[in-house]
């Protein structure tokens, strides 16, 4: 009975829901450090385990060691999903394999939590932290957050002033009053009233700015994390011209998502031997940001989301736990069984 009892309930965790934690800051203020949540794989549609050899509650290295794995590669299956009643909408909030970790089966690759801001065929442009989607401005996440730079009269901010408002991010950068905290814009209305605050400035970088550490890495697109695009997100069965400028945005999807081998020879695109000058995508994907818009690593930085990494839609915080707080307080009771939105 208790081995059956096992079966069935390793059956709903792999293809129905799953419980995650938050393990960091990239999704405040709408979720936070110690946030437990229910991921629900059937939104989607489950997916069927990719590397099926692998124990049970352990993701790539076995809980109770430092460094054996927690997986055989020695049996593969191709990525299929079974039926799901939604697609991914934008602004949904998806748990995926985070796409950089090259060395891992898809499955086995970390979970990754973000937002879901562009969806296949979205034409996507970040205008001074605004976001466009084929041209009309989206509606702003309530609780997003940025870096805010702030001058006071080189007394301190009021610690209880911030605990009350939820700032947990940033430090005193200067002996001379400035501050560098993440908040929401409602917190850093709220600081721009206090006495000792002399000025509050959002910290932005300038359109234009070529940024080497945003995707596409190409000084062909020179843009930043604020200022970013106009990018097209491919869709199954969409085509694209090729060519060794906008190669960049496309070398991984060939060859490390689609498996075909990519070749750029002088100025001309090869693909499985042959010359390319289109590609037609095999798979979905997904430009996904974080709400910390200053402390998330995301899409920006890293490029899109196949839909074969993609794992489930949070929906519910079950619990959540403050780390920090005294014993009497670690229970965040007004978040528990609270929905994601």
């Amino acid at each position: 009975s208790v081995f059956y009892a096992f079966l069935i309930f390793l059956f709903i965790r792999t293809f129905f829901f799953e419980a995650f934690t938050i393990p960091t800051s990239s999704m405040e203020k709408s979720l936070l450090i110690g946030d437990y949540v229910i991921v629900n794989k059937a939104a989607y549609g489950g997916r069927i385990p990719m590397t099926p050899l692998s124990f049970p509650f352990s993701h790539q290295i076995l809980s109770f060691t430092k460094n054996t794995s927690s997986y055989l590669d020695w049996i593969k299956i191709p990525y299929f999903r079974i039926w799901g009643y939604s697609e991914i909408k934008r602004n949904d909030v998806v748990v995926f394999n985070y796409p950089k970790e090259d060395d891992f089966p898809v499955d086995q690759k970390t979970h990754f939590i973000k937002r879901c801001i562009a969806i296949p065929g979205d034409t996507l442009l970040i205008t001074d932290r605004d976001i466009y989607i084929d041209k009309r401005k989206t509606a702003p996440v309530e609780n997003a957050a940025f870096n805010y730079i702030i001058q006071t009269d080189s007394t301190h901010l009021d610690s209880n002033v911030m605990d009350k408002l939820g700032i947990t991010e940033g430090a005193k950068i200067s002996n001379y009053g400035h501050y560098s905290l993440f908040m929401t814009q409602a917190s850093a209305d709220s600081i721009s009233k206090l006495k000792n605050v002399k000025s509050i400035k959002i910290n932005s970088e300038k359109p234009g700015d070529y940024a080497d550490y945003v995707f596409p890495h190409s000084e062909n697109y020179p843009w930043n994390a604020d200022n970013y695009g106009p990018l097209v997100i491919p869709g199954k069965g969409d085509s694209v011209l090729i060519n060794t400028i906008n190669i960049h945005l496309y070398d991984k999807i060939i060859s490390a998502y689609e498996k075909n081998i990519l070749k750029v020879v002088n100025d001309t695109v090869y693909i499985n031997g042959k010359i390319a000058s289109y590609y037609v995508f095999k798979m979905n994907y997904y430009f996904m940001m974080g709400d910390s818009r200053h402390m998330s690593e995301d899409s920006r930085f890293w490029g899109f989301v196949p839909e074969d990494h993609i794992v489930g839609k949070a929906s519910l915080i079950i619990l959540s736990v403050d780390k920090a707080a005294s014993w009497t307080d670690k229970i965040r009771w007004n978040r528990c069984f609270k929905r994601v939105k």
